[in-house]
């Protein structure tokens, strides 16, 4: 009998013990969805304010920080502390009988604070970006690739923080333990690494700037630079693809950079005429006598004529044969020819170099070389301008007696054959 009333009371005491923990986890229950509730309306409320008196002072303010600030959304950002501040000061009135669960709800708030704060920092970074891009001294500076560094460290301090948070372990600690591992991190961030020296180097001694036109062959870009990350510099062609290099590949290899001839007074014009060396004689009276006629050489051909009569005369050259003395000749008549042109070219610059010269024969003739220097440096007009100092130039050249070297075509060698 009493076995059995005692048997009766162990189990009305393991009811009442299990509807009390029963009623425990509904009052835990109860109060965290009240809390979620909570959390949510005043997250709403603090966005809703921050958003009015933000929008309101970047109304106002003659700066574009603030809007900026408004489009990177560090306001929507902030609203969100408030909330998490709130929720720290709640999880010990809600998980009150539930030590483990408050120790863990602690930790994935304080997570969620590292993870709001980091996004925060980078909101601010943008900002600051987008502002500086609006800046006319900052505008050609990769100020992306400082923003990414920063943020690099930023994402490695709250790794630290969370897994600190997550074990309970000192956050010297985890140092340490990377600095085990730095050799594998090395390796790992090698590349991050390299672009960041490299995105060093290329600001201080200013090789490139955004909006530089660059030719890199290696890598098959020509053409405008976009962005200078990091890692990666972006480049859009001509053809309006787009060529990625590696930021290290601007220290480590040789490219092109066009910056120094957009901002001198002109782009070089650099191009041959190949005569055929067979063309070449010494020029006849009558044949100067014919050439007087072309203006822009007539009063040259004159003084230089009167000249070369009065040496040959005083030095009693016998002038029987073309080889003796001192002759005039069409392939040196046409250069000054090629010279006088260029110089009086409305297009050319005056102030820079301007030269008709002979470079040293080939297989394929003698080239005739001018070198000067267009004064409209915009792509379309230089071709057009170089189009037609040509144009006039290869006409020009029967003039003289000379012809130009071209490769026999199958019509011509048919023609030589018959």
């Amino acid at each position: 009998m009493k076995a059995g009333l005692k048997h009766l009371l162990y189990d009305y005491l393991i009811e009442i013990g299990m509807m009390e923990n029963t009623a425990r986890y509904v009052n835990m229950l109860a109060l965290f969805f009240a809390m979620i509730v909570l959390i949510w309306i005043v997250d709403l409320i603090m966005w809703k304010l921050l958003r009015i008196v933000s929008s309101n002072i970047a109304a106002r303010s003659k700066t574009d920080f603030d809007d900026f600030l408004v489009a990177n959304k560090t306001p929507r950002y902030m609203a969100h502390i408030f909330p998490l501040l709130l929720a720290l000061e709640l999880i010990p009135i809600v998980f009150n009988d539930f030590q483990y669960a408050e120790n863990v709800a602690a930790k994935v708030i304080n997570i969620m604070g590292v993870i709001l704060t980091l996004r925060i920092v980078r909101s601010i970074l943008n900002t600051f970006r987008d502002y500086f891009k609006t800046l006319p001294r900052f505008k050609d500076k990769p100020i992306d690739s400082y923003i990414q560094v920063f943020m690099i460290f930023a994402w490695v301090i709250g790794a630290m923080t969370a897994f600190a948070i997550i074990t309970g372990a000192s956050v010297w600690k985890f140092v340490t333990a990377l600095g085990a591992a730095s050799a594998v991190l090395l390796l790992i961030f090698k590349d991050t690494i390299l672009g960041f020296v490299a995105s060093i180097q290329v600001s201080i001694n200013d090789m490139v700037r955004i909006g530089d036109w660059i030719t890199f062959k290696k890598y098959g870009a020509d053409g405008d630079v976009m962005e200078i990350n990091l890692a990666t510099v972006k480049v859009r062609n001509f053809d309006k693809t787009i060529t990625t290099i590696p930021t290290y590949a601007l220290i480590s290899d040789s490219f092109q950079n066009w910056r120094g001839m957009e901002e001198s007074g002109g782009r070089r014009i650099k191009r041959s005429l190949i005569i055929k060396m067979d063309s070449i004689k010494y020029l006849t009276d009558e044949e100067v006598e014919q050439l007087k006629k072309i203006q822009l050489i007539g009063a040259y051909l004159k003084g230089r004529q009167k000249k070369i009569q009065t040496y040959n005369t005083e030095k009693q050259i016998d002038k029987t044969l073309a080889i003796n003395g001192r002759n005039l000749t069409n392939i040196g008549v046409f250069r000054k020819y090629v010279e006088t042109y260029t110089q009086q070219h409305t297009a050319i610059n005056k102030e820079m170099t301007i030269m008709a010269r002979q470079l040293q024969p080939s297989p394929q003739g003698i080239p005739i070389e001018i070198y000067a220097f267009s004064s409209d440096k915009r792509w379309q007009n230089y071709e057009y301008i170089m189009a037609d100092i040509f144009d006039h130039l290869l006409a020009a050249v029967p003039f003289f007696g000379l012809e130009l070297f071209e490769l026999p075509t199958s019509i011509s060698l048919k023609q030589a054959s018959n």
